[in-house]
């Protein structure tokens, strides 16, 4: 039977630099070649998209429409598929054989502040001829400019999306670390040619702003890869579709699951909607302050059981995404 899936268009503050583990096993020394793609990558050119984004585009950008699953079943955001009765969700079995469970499974607005407030923002684009939203997550990195986020928040339907701007610690329409325009897109190989849902992981290098790095203001998160699953995670993002309305950051937390189904991601019980896409999961988040290691985004749900969520793996080709990005010119 055909599993119809529902992308999610939907992202902390350290010290010292990204907390980036080596890949381990066999492939430790493989690095992938992410693809990448030129955005704002000029003075002009960024001016205009900082133009472009008015308050007025930004309240009325939409999420991301989903796209087809790659085996023929309909995806629509809250439906099920055609020919697809609308089921709970399986209990008692997964892939690992673990019940998924969670601390903060409805998606409650983060009250709290730290470092997740300043690091976590909203993305937007133009996709297709319409203005849409994301989620995403500033990390540290050697260039002090790379935004994490999910591969479809930068490229689906064969083509990148354009006027990309990231909005650290957006609030109820309120951009008060400023408007960042990216001036370079990298997803992995996978996604680019085929969009593949389980390597929908994507980085963005912003331009500076008024002199600083992006990371000098707002601070970055930690990232690692190759980590072991089934663990604790914090998953935060901004939804957009009901019953969110994009304008505060919302989170979610518990232990993953394995998807047993039809990707190789992790899986948590949540439900947030559209527009928290990219959004970031952390692993050894501290409430108090605001600060975790990045280990993957939202990426999406199955229409069929809206309370999981799944993001990808992070495994060499996030790695070779992330390091690619670090080593670009932010200018």
């Amino acid at each position: 039977m055909h599993r119809a899936v529902v992308l999610l268009s939907i992202l902390t503050l350290t010290t010292g630099g990204a907390v980036l583990l080596p890949a381990g096993g066999a492939q430790a020394g493989v690095r992938p070649r992410p693809t990448q793609h030129a955005a704002a990558d000029t003075v002009s050119e960024q001016r205009q998209v900082l133009t472009y984004w008015t308050e007025q585009r930004m309240e009325a950008a939409q999420p991301l429409d989903a796209p087809g699953p790659k085996k023929g079943a309909k995806a629509a955001l809250g439906e099920p598929a055609e020919g697809t009765p609308w089921t709970a969700p399986p209990t008692g079995a997964t892939r690992a054989g673990v019940e998924p469970q969670a601390a903060r499974s409805s998606g409650e607005p983060w009250t709290g502040s730290g470092a997740v407030v300043k690091t976590t923002g909203r993305i937007f684009f133009t996709t297709q001829g319409r203005n849409a939203s994301c989620s995403g997550s500033a990390v540290t990195s050697a260039n002090k400019s790379v935004v994490l986020t999910a591969g479809h928040c930068v490229k689906l339907n064969g083509t990148f999306h354009t006027n990309w701007v990231f909005v650290p610690g957006y609030n109820n329409g309120n951009r008060p670390f400023g408007t960042w325009p990216a001036t370079k897109l990298l997803t992995t190989q996978q996604w680019n040619a085929s969009e593949d849902i389980n390597f929908d992981v994507a980085a963005a290098v912003v331009a500076p702003l008024e002199g600083k790095t992006l990371v000098d203001v707002v601070g970055g998160q930690g990232v690692a890869f190759n980590q072991g699953r089934r663990q604790q995670m914090y998953a935060f993002g901004y939804p957009a579709a009901a019953p969110y309305d994009g304008s505060k950051l919302i989170y979610c937390s518990g232990r993953t699951f394995d998807d047993f189904l039809a990707s190789e991601d992790h899986g948590l019980t949540c439900n947030m909607t559209g527009g928290s896409s990219g959004g970031p999961w952390m692993l050894n988040f501290n409430e108090s302050t605001g600060l975790g290691t990045q280990n993957s985004v939202n990426s999406f749900k199955y229409n069929f059981a809206p309370n999981w969520m799944f993001g990808p793996y992070f495994g060499n080709e996030a790695q070779s995404v992330y390091q690619a990005a670090q080593s670009t010119n932010a200018l």
